[in-house]
């Protein structure tokens, strides 16, 4: 019976299942050994460290064959450059639309709740930014001077610049193109069945990281700055379960509450990677095979929005800024926060391919308005919690934008998105799940 029971578990369960089961570990260790020099360096940075680096490195392994073969395969059939131009167009002009609303929503309720109290500056507060590249610098480099290094160095802008391109040759090279695409196509399937190989190995990832993370994070990190903390989380929570569902239902006329239920998968991983990189094979699988996206749409706006959209940091870059102006008693007007909006909306296309991206563009946010940078300093410690849910945010925005897309260019079957057992014939995990369930 138990056995059966056990077939039965889907993968959303057993992500859960592992989750807590590594909250409840870790908080367990934290408190019956506190000091404990063993736990330390042979469970919290020896087996827990291994196992969670090896699960995110696996995921990480798959997202530049992944993003190159997919999108190589999508831009094949766009074989006219008005409709590979419009996608374009639509997809960043949707990002950065909800990038907008995300800001000024996080500035308006920022303000309203007031969460800085300029108690909290001291004169130790230190907080070293790098420098974001220019605007110009950016642009240069999306094209790239050695395909083969931006793919070793994971530069997701230039290896979709250099896939486009090629994906566009290839359909343009009559029968000899075709043979490319046919090898394309089978190297997308051959990729998408590692993918499911590797999802076998997601409950005991997510049960490592998560117990780590309740290691090494304990409550007194929050310290004064909880209230921030709550600000931002709330604001996120409302973007991700009000904003993106209104968005969806009012430009496709698609139920907010099936897509809710079927993009729980990827937000979990997102949450426990903490990164929308990672989570890229994750998130194109749902797409094309549980909401019924064509791969030419998912291949392409996915891997886009892994790269420019930041809804999540929007957000925190909006709290963040009223609460270190008002704990450094700097009062803001409206013209700045406007310049807010504008500089950290066209930011998060500017810096995508900057390691550290969310407080590189806080900075640059800071030194526009003139607030000091060091007040990053006050965020730093509760970041990474935020850093999880933000991720989770950034990948459901990338998955609302991408069914919109399909929807309006019509590559969207309709069928697999309202069937809750899709997926199940599809290759990819999904299948497997609901096989399971059933």
């Amino acid at each position: 019976m138990s056995a059966t029971k056990s077939k039965k578990l889907g993968l959303t369960s057993k992500i859960l299942l592992g989750m807590f089961s590594g909250i409840i570990l870790g908080l367990l260790l934290r408190n019956l050994f506190p000091e404990s020099e063993f736990i330390k360096d042979y469970i919290t940075e020896g087996f827990l460290n291994v196992i969670g680096t090896i699960f995110i490195s696996s995921l990480k392994m798959l997202v530049v064959p992944l993003v190159f073969v997919s999108l190589v395969c999508g831009t094949c059939s766009l074989s006219e450059p008005s409709k590979l131009g419009r996608l374009g167009g639509k997809t960043i002009a949707f990002y950065l639309f909800t990038t907008a609303i995300a800001l000024s929503m996080a500035i308006l309720i920022a303000i309203a709740v007031h969460p800085g109290h300029a108690t909290l500056v001291t004169e130790s507060m230190h907080f070293d930014a790098k420098q974001a590249p220019s605007l110009a610098d950016v642009i240069i480099n999306i094209v790239p001077t050695n395909p083969l290094q931006a793919m070793s160095e994971g530069n997701m802008l230039q290896i979709i610049i250099f896939a486009v391109i090629f994906g566009f040759a290839i359909s343009h090279i009559g029968e000899r193109g075709k043979r490319v695409a046919a090898l394309f196509t089978d190297l997308n399937e051959v990729i998408m069945r590692v993918v499911t190989l590797i999802m076998q190995l997601a409950p005991y990832g997510v049960f490592a990281l998560m117990a780590k993370l309740a290691l090494t994070l304990g409550m007194e990190t929050f310290g004064s700055v909880v209230q921030y903390f709550f600000v931002v989380l709330g604001v996120l929570l409302i973007h991700a379960f009000i904003v993106y569902p209104t968005l969806l239902k009012v430009f496709s006329g698609l139920s907010p509450f099936t897509f809710i239920r079927k993009i729980r998968d990827v937000q979990l991983f997102a949450f426990s990677t903490a990164s929308s990189n990672a989570t890229l094979p994750v998130t194109i699988e749902t797409a094309e095979h549980r909401m019924g996206v064509d791969n030419k749409i998912a291949s392409f706006t996915l891997p886009l929005g892994a790269t420019i959209n930041m809804d999540g940091t929007a957000i925190m870059q909006g709290v963040a800024t009223v609460f270190i102006a008002q704990v450094f008693g700097i009062d803001l007007t409206i013209t700045d926060y406007a310049m807010v909006v504008v500089t950290a909306t066209l930011a998060s296309i500017g810096t995508a391919g900057v390691p550290g991206v969310g407080l590189i563009m806080l900075a640059m946010v800071l030194n526009q308005v003139g607030l000091p940078v060091e007040g990053i300093a006050l965020i730093i410690g509760v970041d990474r919690l935020l850093d999880m849910v933000r991720t989770a945010v950034n990948v459901t925005g990338d998955t609302v934008a991408t069914v919109v897309i399909a929807k309006s260019e019509n590559e969207f079957n309709e069928e697999i998105f309202n069937d809750t057992q899709a997926g199940k014939v599809a290759p990819g995990f999904n299948a497997q799940v609901h096989a399971e369930e059933k």
